[in-house]
């Protein structure tokens, strides 16, 4: 049996992304996100927890959802979780996780308007909460993909 490496988060950016190239011009997208939860203590009190997440988009879609990401913006991600190490400036070995999105959209309603908004090819409007969606090679952007009701088999 294989294996899934999957996740999903919906939170909150904590500052604005940040958009890099690498010297081969491949485009990278990060930003980390919050995520809090809500739970009672084991002496009755509420409590809350906040989880810092790295993420990290590559090419055509982080180039695409950049402009549109900016620090509190609410968003859903799917993804997938990466760790990577790296010996620091003392030569201790350090380890860093990364979220890479593969879709990501972006939740509540835009300025001055209400509904949802999918992001496409060059930026059209359909609707008020944006999408963005990775390919598994390319990393293109597009819309959401939606199931229709004849696409299902029964």
């Amino acid at each position: 049996m294989g294996s899934l490496n999957k996740v999903l988060l919906i939170g909150n950016l904590g500052k604005d992304p940040e958009l890099r190239y690498t010297p081969d011009g491949l485009a990278i997208l990060s930003f980390p996100i919050a995520t809090t939860e809500y739970f009672n203590d084991k002496s009755g009190s509420k409590t809350e927890r906040t989880t810092w997440h790295n993420i990290v988009v590559f090419g055509k879609m982080g180039q695409a959802i950049a402009n549109y990401l900016t620090k509190g913006k609410q968003v859903f991600i799917e993804g997938r979780i990466r760790t990577s190490s790296y010996d620091d400036k003392d030569g201790i070995k350090r380890y860093k996780t990364d979220i890479v999105a593969v879709n990501i959209v972006l939740l509540g309603a835009k300025s001055g308007g209400s509904g949802t908004e999918v992001i496409e090819n060059e930026n059209r409007a359909e609707n008020n909460n944006y999408a963005v969606q990775g390919g598994n090679s390319e990393n293109s952007y597009g819309p959401a993909s939606h199931q229709e009701d004849d696409d299902i088999p029964f």
